[in-house]
């Protein structure tokens, strides 16, 4: 889109030492998240915005959640309530998700939705962009 300015951002879920993605469909969501059940999960979020000039800015924010010990029945009422299907780790923290957690760790929150909007004002104001009149 020339001239224009471009934003993307994307997310994955680091636990273990696994990478994990969107899990696509129902089995594989409960199987996430049974793994992900009393664990410590890292979130990268990778944020890019490109200027109208063709100028790129890349980020990653690190997001920490620590998940509850889930029962088999939580998850799977979880996941047929909110078919997290596309979000890596099998959660939609901005709806019921959050129920799944014990804590959050970051320095910007909005990350764990999938657009780090602190990081973003700041990649736009760099671009000559004014978030704020």
């Amino acid at each position: 889109h020339p001239g224009r300015v471009v934003i993307g951002s994307d997310q994955i879920a680091v636990a273990g030492g696994e990478v994990l993605g969107k899990p696509g469909d129902r089995p594989r969501a409960v199987d996430q998240l049974t793994r992900l059940s009393g664990q410590t999960v890292t979130f990268l979020t990778g944020l890019c915005v490109v200027d109208a000039a063709g100028g790129e800015q890349l980020e990653q924010v690190s997001t920490q959640v620590v998940f509850r010990t889930l029962t088999a029945g939580e998850i799977e009422d979880y996941v047929d309530r909110e078919r997290p299907f596309d979000c890596a780790g099998s959660f939609k923290s901005e709806a019921l998700g959050i129920a799944l957690f014990e804590a959050v760790r970051s320095d910007d929150p909005t990350a764990l939705i999938g657009l780090p909007l602190i990081a973003l004002c700041g990649m736009l104001g760099r671009a000559g962009i004014r978030v704020l009149a």
